[in-house]
């Protein structure tokens, strides 16, 4: 590698490295796109007697997948939570995620039948993924879905088993050999 390539790129990297807030605990989302998405996303899967969305960590799945797999979605999520924060603006004169649940329900379901809803059923396959996959991913926190359907975790070779009576990661296999 030539020291100008070498010099160009470790710019570029530092730049988009310094662009992100310290504060935000996120990869890509800023905090306000984030709490519009959680807000969203609870309205999606809220949370009952077994954890929703928020619980399940569902947006930090979405955080995840938008630095990799789903990097093609960044814009696309940029513009549809900032549609929907105006939206709550001009119609209820408040960002969305301050407002109550059943102002939000109508919002999204306006956006379900408006021209947003390719990017409404973007977020929605989005979220169940993040709420149902793998907790690997980032999302499913202490297996919260898995736990609700009363599914075990995946066994996976090599690595100790937990339980799900245990969602904190104490040993399931105590007295196995």
């Amino acid at each position: 590698m030539k020291r100008r390539t070498f010099l160009a790129t470790t710019a570029a990297a530092c730049a988009v490295a310094c662009s992100r807030s310290a504060e935000s605990p996120y990869r890509t989302l800023s905090n306000d796109e984030a709490a519009t998405l959680e807000a969203w996303c609870e309205c999606l899967i809220p949370e009952d007697a077994s954890p929703g969305a928020r619980g399940a960590k569902v947006v930090r799945y979405i955080d995840t997948q938008l630095t990799g797999k789903y990097k093609r979605h960044r814009n696309r999520y940029a513009k549809v939570l900032a549609a929907l924060d105006a939206e709550a603006r001009r119609a209820l004169g408040s960002n969305f995620a301050e407002l109550g649940l059943p102002e939000r329900n109508n919002l999204l379901a306006a956006f379900e039948r408006g021209e947003q809803r390719a990017a409404f059923n973007m977020v929605l396959d989005h979220a169940m993924q993040g709420f149902y996959g793998n907790p690997r991913h980032g999302g499913n926190a202490d297996y919260a879905s898995w736990r609700m359907l009363g599914v075990p975790p995946a066994q996976v070779r090599g690595r100790l088993q937990y339980s799900i009576a245990t969602p904190a990661g104490g040993p399931a296999g105590e007295g196995r050999s």
